[in-house]
């Protein structure tokens, strides 16, 4: 590749980068269906045209802005559960982080709200699971092998936690109390990983 090539390239991927984070912004503030892609191209400083170079379409866009909040999330989450420390403390730690980002504006709006309704119930549902059920087997698999809980169905097990905790980030985005819904979310969480937990005894 010579270096105008490499340069046309930098541009490229910088211009697009410019429009989904620019599409992030604004289907955080103010939603979806309020949001124009003239709006979106205009804040990321580059024409119609460049925008339809990278994006078929409003809904692209908007898939492109849901995959960069989701993959920003499990990096952040990944660092938690994968860090130092005991497996027990790095999962509560990684529900901890995760019950914190379901508050964040970002999240609840595009990952939550408008992700089912814009992308289809399925197409967000493979879209969650691609992103978040590999971190929740990671952390269930961790569990196992440091002996903190029972040799389990390791698939079943997983999809019923993921499942868990989807519908809690659900009801964080959907309260009046963001904050107590969260508390009550991580105390009900905690509780079943718990009841799944050995005994000191047994170990």
């Amino acid at each position: 590749m010579t270096t105008a090539q490499s340069r046309r390239v930098d541009y490229s991927e910088s211009t697009r980068q410019a429009l989904v984070d620019s599409a992030v912004d604004l289907f955080t503030k103010r939603g979806y269906a309020a949001t124009s892609l003239d709006a979106i191209a205009k804040r990321a400083r580059v024409t119609k045209g460049a925008l339809y170079h990278h994006f078929s379409g409003k809904q692209a866009l908007f898939e492109a802005a849901f995959r960069s909040v989701e993959a920003a999330v499990m990096a952040r989450l990944g660092e938690v559960v994968a860090g130092p420390g005991a497996a027990w403390d790095r999962v509560l730690g990684g529900l901890k982080a995760y019950i914190k980002i379901c508050m964040e504006p970002s999240y609840q709006r595009i990952a939550i709200h408008e992700g089912p309704v814009v992308m289809g119930w399925e197409r967000w549902r493979e879209a969650e699971e691609h992103y978040s059920y590999g971190i929740v087997k990671s952390a269930l698999e961790s569990l196992i092998e440091a002996g903190e809980i029972d040799e389990m169905p390791v698939e079943v097990t997983t999809r019923i936690l993921f499942g868990a905790l989807s519908t809690g980030a659900t009801i964080i985005g959907a309260a009046a109390d963001a904050k107590k819904a969260a508390a009550d979310v991580m105390f009900t969480i905690t509780k079943v990983l718990e009841g799944l937990r050995r005994a000191p005894s047994d170990g």
